[in-house]
């Protein structure tokens, strides 16, 4: 018998299009609920000069839809820094855009904001706004054709078709979702949900805290999917709950759903993974312990998939009473404000600044190399979203990846470890 139910993307973007109904592989014109962007030279300027100087736009019809961040270039204070914000902030004066400025990385403010709303559909011309996805809300990277979107208020999209990950069990001492995604990255390939949506439920699913939900949907670009999204649940609505700027009405995948494909993993069986460097994307890791003894002179915790109240805890739990080694950096990078807040009420940044570790305000800016760079033969342990030559420094520099307790574990040692809890 042909299934006939829907999947939470079908659902989402048949609600945000011009039909009733959609399907997987069929094109249709989508209404994000936001549109979402970062201030960056060569993306928002050239955005907002376009929007007025090439469609003589000058009065968006709801400029509630619109949100800037400024998240990136907060760090060295300089003139060109002062410039690239102040044209961010004249354009979103002129346009009446809701603009936050210095408060953290915007994927998460998205969500502390009360703008990750369950069954909503949100765009970006980042792929990590796939992190929203913990919410039940759907967020998508259209790099290329924001513009669109900014301009006339829809996009056209071929609705993706989703593979299903069904969880079961719980995360071991000393493992995450950044150990989740690298396994999922090495059972279905670089490109196995290629074009696809990432769905995720399940008991596992249910089990995971929000963090790691963020921080798993945040990674799902580099199984070539264009999103991800958790079934909700009891623990996301009651964060949606509290801080959501409207009423919204959540959707579920039906239970005959059709898929692309359909997979069951036990989070209890997974081991801490460590991504080589070249590539998040490529079936790329080894486990920690095959790679025990690699030496590490940088040590880095942050950025939008991995900056988190859960990850702070994480290495916080390893580092206590214990020194980061001799020879070894490691900063630290809450993802908000509000984050670096609660981890200092918390006493968890105490446990860390003891251990030796440098924190550092909320932004992007470590994560891509502006911050602090790698220098030419440096070794990094990262919880960035990117491990590719250059992306945090020097092309000549080495950066492996790691969940914050592996990442922890070795800045102990000054070589890679996972950790013993």
């Amino acid at each position: 018998m042909t299934a006939v139910g829907y999947t939470m993307t079908e659902k989402i973007l048949g609600r945000a299009s011009d039909q009733d109904t959609v399907r997987a592989a069929e094109n249709h014109a989508v209404h994000p609920a936001r549109m979402i962007a970062y201030d960056f030279p060569g993306y928002t300027d050239v955005m907002f000069r376009q929007m007025r100087d090439d469609f003589g736009i000058t009065e968006l019809q709801d400029p509630s839809r619109y949100i800037v961040f400024i998240d990136h270039m907060l760090t060295k204070r300089n003139d060109k820094e002062t410039e690239v914000h102040q044209v961010t902030r004249d354009w979103c004066d002129f346009y009446g855009i809701e603009l936050h400025e210095g408060r953290g990385i915007g994927h998460q403010l998205t969500a502390e904001l009360g703008l990750a709303i369950p069954g909503e559909f949100l765009v970006h011309f980042d792929g990590h706004i796939s992190g929203i996805g913990a919410f039940g809300a759907l967020g998508w990277g259209i790099r290329r054709d924001l513009i669109e979107a900014w301009v006339t208020g829809k996009i056209f999209v071929d609705i993706p078709a989703t593979t299903r990950f069904d969880l079961v069990g719980e995360f071991p001492p000393g493992v995450d979702s950044r150990d989740l995604v690298h396994t999922i990255i090495d059972m279905v390939g670089a490109d196995g949900c290629a074009h696809q949506v990432m769905e995720f439920g399940g008991p596992g699913a249910r089990a995971m805290a929000i963090d790691h939900r963020q921080g798993l949907c945040g990674m799902a670009m580099f199984t070539g999917a264009v999103s991800a999204i958790f079934e909700p649940d009891e623990m996301s609505l009651a964060y949606a709950n509290e801080v959501a700027r409207r009423d919204f009405d959540p959707v579920y995948p039906d239970p005959d759903a059709t898929y692309a494909a359909r997979h069951t993993i036990d989070l209890s069986t997974l081991t801490p993974r460590v991504v080589l460097p070249g590539s998040a994307r490529a079936v790329n890791t080894k486990t920690a312990q095959e790679l025990t003894g690699t030496p590490i002179t940088k040590a880095f915790i942050g950025s939008c998939a991995s900056g988190r109240i859960e990850d702070l805890r994480a290495a916080a739990l390893v580092l206590d009473g214990r020194k980061v080694a001799p020879g070894v950096e490691l900063n630290v990078v809450p993802t908000s404000q509000k984050v670096y807040e609660q981890a200092e009420a918390e006493g968890l940044l105490d446990v860390l600044r003891s251990a030796g570790a440098h924190i550092n305000i909320s932004s992007c800016d470590f994560c891509f190399g502006y911050q602090k760079p790698l220098q030419p033969g440096e070794n990094c342990i990262s919880t960035g979203v990117l491990n590719i030559s250059g992306r945090m420094g020097s092309p000549d520099a080495n950066i492996y990846m790691g969940s914050p307790y592996t990442v922890a574990a070795s800045a102990l040692t000054g070589t890679i470890q996972e950790s013993a809890l």
